[in-house]
């Protein structure tokens, strides 16, 4: 069941990370993974440090999140992130098993839960995925709009 006080929190310390990633220079989007209220990984974007399109937040903490359990199976964790996850994240959302996706800020290019395409619609053959949608995305919007409005500022 969706606790919005602890929904703020933990979407909190995935603004913080995503804080960590406009900092340094990559696109604005944090993730924390959470089992029994406890965190078990978080992480930002890292795809320009690493030269990796598939470091994203949410396949970084899913990675720290199979590590932490020695286990690819992800039962009974909740995954939030900044930004509605994109096609690949929202496969290994549901390969992995969590149980639940709290996301931000929609994406429209991008969004794969509705936003673009809606990945999490049917019915899938080994799990579903219980989401909330648009916690703290103001915050989220924003911080992603000012990223793009510094890039465009230092690409004049």
């Amino acid at each position: 069941m969706p606790d919005s006080q602890n929904d703020h929190i933990f979407m909190k310390l995935a603004l913080d990370e995503a804080q960590r990633a406009y900092r340094e220079s990559e696109v604005p989007v944090g993730a924390v993974l959470v089992h029994n209220g406890k965190v078990i990984a978080k992480a930002h974007n890292q795809m320009e440090r690493k030269g990796d399109a598939t470091a994203h937040a949410e396949l970084l903490v899913i990675r720290e999140g199979a590590r932490h359990f020695n286990d690819w199976r992800l039962l009974g964790t909740t995954l939030y992130t900044t930004l509605e996850p994109c096609a690949m994240c929202a496969g290994a959302i549901l390969l992995s098993r969590v149980e639940r996706l709290v996301w931000g800020a929609p994406d429209l290019r991008h969004g794969a839960n509705g936003s673009f395409i809606d990945l999490f619609k049917e019915d899938h053959p080994t799990h579903t995925v219980q989401i909330t949608q648009g916690v703290l995305a103001e915050e989220a919007s924003e911080l992603m709009k000012a990223f793009f409005r510094q890039r465009r500022l230092v690409s004049k």
